[in-house]
């Protein structure tokens, strides 16, 4: 299997992971991961409607020849993961070498395979301003390549507003799942209010902050003009060591605040940047934060 953005060396070491949540989900689906409810693997519950990526194992072909039309069954016992990537298109993330927005696509990409193999229902939903129109909702390994091209494909839009865009997530997505933001949370208005949206819906909430290593450490130094990339707003300064030493200072009490933030309101956090091993950070780090296993 080929990818611009994984390669087949680290899809074999990511094989045998899946996504873990921290708590307990409602079934959807039969599929291969097991529910702490008690009961019977194959005890029926209900039907829904057919949508692409569903397991044709599961069509009730009964009804099918009945009414023409497509429904797959439901069972009480399975659990039917269901799997959210949130990905910041806006233009903040358009900054370092590799670009913070690239390596966000791996990350997703790496994510998303975990998911798929797994049986997992992954849905990709890019957004800046507001929420983008999603990835179709993807299952099983023979959706990699799909899902692989449609987060290659995603581009940088515009501004952040991060409130708007979990406020249009919580209204689509009225199911429980686990939810992953990867961003740099760089949002002028703040990234409380969007969290909180996504606290709302009591899903398994995980935010990947991701920061340019020239971000962390400014190689600059002189009088610059800087012009923000989301609004145009321009700054004349003078980049003097005193004036790095402050900027450092700020930026890490921003970081942990961000921390401190999600933490204590049970939401997983990760802060990691465009220079870190990506090896490292899904293998062993995602690990620690209990994303994966």
């Amino acid at each position: 299997m080929n990818s611009d953005l994984l390669t087949p060396e680290f899809l074999a070491k990511i094989e045998q992971l899946e996504l873990t949540s921290r708590k307990v989900l409602a079934g959807r689906m039969k599929g291969e991961r097991r529910s702490a409810r008690k009961g019977f693997s194959t005890e029926f519950a209900d039907h829904r409607g057919y949508v692409t990526g569903d397991d044709l194992r599961f069509i009730d072909w009964n009804i099918l020849i009945r009414l023409d039309r497509l429904f797959i069954k439901l069972f009480e016992e399975e659990e039917d993961l269901h799997f959210h990537l949130m990905i910041d298109t806006s233009k903040s993330m358009d900054f370092g070498e590799p670009t913070k927005f690239l390596h966000a696509k791996r990350i997703a990409a790496a994510l998303a395979y975990i998911g798929l193999v797994n049986l997992d229902r992954v849905m990709v939903s890019p957004f800046s301003e507001t929420l983008s129109t999603p990835l179709p909702p993807a299952r099983g390994r023979k959706s990699a390549l799909r899902v692989f091209d449609g987060i290659s494909n995603l581009s940088i839009a515009c501004g952040s507003n991060l409130e708007a865009a979990c406020k249009s997530f919580a209204i689509r997505n009225p199911g429980k799942g686990i939810v992953v933001l990867i961003s740099d949370l760089m949002d002028k208005n703040g990234f409380e209010a969007g969290l909180k949206y996504l606290i709302a819906k009591q899903m398994d909430v995980y935010v990947i902050h991701l920061l340019a290593a020239e971000e962390v450490d400014p190689p600059v130094m002189g009088d610059l003009q800087l012009v923000d990339a989301e609004d145009g707003d321009v700054a004349e300064i003078t980049v003097s060591a005193p004036l790095i030493a402050r900027y450092k200072k700020t930026l890490e009490t921003f970081c942990t605040y961000a921390r401190d933030y999600c933490t204590q309101r049970g939401i997983g956090y990760l802060f990691t940047t465009n220079q870190a091993p990506f090896e490292t950070l899904v293998l062993k780090y995602l690990r620690e934060r209990g994303l994966v296993r």
